[in-house]
């Protein structure tokens, strides 16, 4: 339904806290129209329809009801220096976050937003994370001025009237608002890709309020609300309050030979392989070990009353980075985006196949690359940080118990980063605490998916350095609260599937291969593994593992499970400037693992 912004009349809302923050944006913005988005298929295809016709969506070849959308170069990729945990002090979002004081950045926000939406219509979408029968879910309404968004949302979230009436008259929801930052004047003609200056950007969190403000960029995490931004900064901050965790991980199940079931989630930076691993093909299916996918990237965490760790996939779809993605990295992928898939920024064949480095070894002639100019051949043709919007459903690995409500009990958390040097294929944390320890210490090498440089080693405690909502100290408190709250904890363990040779060859074959290193920690859970005692933790050895088959040489294993105590020791300075950037509010527990690990290594953990 439509309906003209200044004609006064009331808008058919039962929740009355929702009627009137609706009304207030809409005065606020100022839009033509109002439409209260259904999530029916009817919908998305009107939207797409009319982006077609006005040639922001182009549609692609042999792929049904697929499209892809082109976004402003300027406009490629999470903005995380404009991006704001915004709470009345600084110390309650801490060093590692962005922080502007929550009065003084409504003040800005608030005049950038009005009339933002002059010419365009404000879209009101109701949607769940998490199935909306689970006690996990949260209900959420998104404000777009995108239509473009809306769709994406269709596939990310679930968009429904049965939101609606799950939160009934007086339920609360998350305010996620949103605006490309692009009023059209009357007879201005729309960019195919509106959005505003970098510098008028921003992806503010309120935490204390359940409140997200977007503007000027229309894409990925930075529109598409419910994924980084409620599924892991605002949640974070509800989940330290509510004795849960939102964490930036992968959830698959493992099936053993006689069905017995085993989950797993794993936490590694953006465009380190957590697609990959959460598709993940057995190469030893023939044998009874099976792999299925619940999630790839956001993981709900709960204690439950059986003592265990919980988890539930909050999200209804993948926002994958498609370069890298191919039938021999990820064929559960390729499989999955044949139809009905947004793809954004890729290259694209003059006859309209999409394509990107990696999905084939030869790039086809004639291609046009994320800009939609004629390739050099020289340059990226695909954006690195390109994407793939699909419905989980899709998958063909996809778990039976994907919707779970009540989600699936998880055997072992995983942690990870690219690092050609310093960290071994694989170890396991002593116990939880210092499982906490691992993961807060987590480094890798920069990626594309998020601006700045790229390769640059960084530390990423939790893979959540971007994505927490609250002072990662105190994040670091609550996980090890929630050990103590567990009675039969997770096993944790830390991967390295990008250890280099000198040679800068990766010794490690990696992608369907990992479920070899998967199965070593299982079989560390039922104490059927060996493994080796180690300053960081404990390494399996070659005949640990179950290589049949593999041809991997020797000398590589050697390699791949070594671990080197000078650049281990060359660490501990590094890990104690880092965690003396959260002054008194480090727990002091991991201090106490730094000084343990520094004593193993025979060296001083000082700066």
């Amino acid at each position: 339904m439509e309906l003209p912004v200044r004609v006064k009349e009331s808008y058919e809302v039962n929740n009355e806290k929702l009627g009137r923050w609706i009304r207030d944006v809409a005065e606020m913005c100022q839009p033509d129209a109002i439409r209260w988005c259904d999530g029916s298929p009817g919908e998305y295809d009107r939207l797409m329809s009319d982006m077609v016709r006005r040639g922001t969506a182009t549609p692609l070849a042999k792929r049904p009801n697929s499209f892809l959308f082109r976004s402003d170069p300027s406009d490629v990729a999470r903005v995380e220096d404009r991006t704001f945990i915004s709470c009345i002090t600084y110390d309650e979002v801490g060093p590692t976050n962005n922080w502007i004081n929550c009065d003084d950045l409504r003040r800005t926000m608030t005049e950038l937003y009005r009339g933002c939406m002059h010419g365009r219509t404000m879209y009101v979408i109701p949607f769940s994370m998490g199935p909306l029968n689970s006690p996990m879910a949260k209900i959420s309404i998104q404000v777009t001025d995108s239509p473009y968004v809306v769709c994406s949302m269709h596939i990310m979230t679930r968009v429904s009237p049965k939101v609606l009436e799950a939160l009934g008259a007086d339920g609360d929801f998350i305010k996620c608002l949103h605006s490309v930052g692009a009023p059209l004047a009357p007879g201005e003609e729309d960019a195919l890709w509106p959005c505003a200056p970098i510098e008028q950007k921003y992806i503010s969190h309120f935490p204390h309020d359940d409140e997200i403000w977007s503007y000027g960029s229309g894409y990925g995490g930075n529109a598409l609300l419910g994924k980084k931004s409620l599924g892991l900064r605002i949640a974070s901050a509800m989940a330290r309050r509510e004795g849960w965790m939102a964490e930036h991980m992968l959830i698959l199940e493992l099936e053993l030979p006689g069905g017995e079931l085993h989950y797993v989630a794993a936490a590694f930076p953006s465009a380190c392989g957590k697609t990959n691993l959460a598709m993940l093909v057995s190469p030893l299916e023939h044998k009874g070990y099976k792999v299925r996918t619940i999630g790839d990237d956001i993981a709900w965490l709960r204690p439950g009353p059986d003592g265990r760790l919980w988890a539930v996939n909050p999200e209804a779809g993948f926002f994958g980075v498609v370069p890298g993605t191919g039938p021999e990295t990820n064929p559960n992928a390729m499989a999955t985006i044949r139809t009905n898939t947004i793809f954004t920024n890729v290259a694209v064949t003059r006859d309209g196949i999409p394509w990107w480095e990696g999905k084939d070894k030869k790039p086809p002639k004639d291609l046009l690359d994320w800009q939609g100019r004629p390739w050099n051949g020289t340059d990226k043709a695909a954006h690195p940080n390109s994407r793939f919007t699909v419905q989980a459903r899709q998958c063909p690995s996809i778990s039976p118990k994907w919707e779970d409500p009540q989600g699936v009990p998880l055997s072992a958390l995983v942690f990870g980063g690219r690092r050609a040097r310093l960290a071994p294929l694989v170890f396991e944390a002593r116990d939880w605490e210092h499982g906490v320890f691992v993961a807060a210490t987590m480094g890798s090498e920069t990626t594309a998916a998020a601006t700045g440089n790229v390769g640059v080693v960084r530390r990423d405690p939790m893979a959540m350095l971007p994505f927490c909502g609250y002072n990662m100290g105190d994040y670091f408190g609550h996980w090890l609260r929630m050990g103590q709250a567990l009675e039969s904890p997770p096993r944790i363990f830390h991967v390295n599937w990008f250890r280099q040779g000198q040679d800068g060859r990766f010794l490690w074959p990696g992608f369907g291969q990992n479920l070899r290193v998967l199965l070593w920690m299982i079989d560390r859970i039922k104490g059927k593994a060996g493994a080796v005692d180690t300053p960081i933790g404990k390494v399996p050895r070659p005949e640990d593992l179950n290589l049949e088959g593999l041809n991997v040489p020797d000398s590589d294993m050697k390699a791949l499970l070594a671990v080197d105590r000078e650049e281990w020791a060359a660490e501990v300075p590094e890990i104690r400037a880092f965690f003396d950037r959260f002054g008194e509010r480090l727990p002091p527990p991991l201090s106490h693992s730094l000084d343990a690990l520094a004593q193993r290594l025979g060296v001083t953990a000082t700066a």
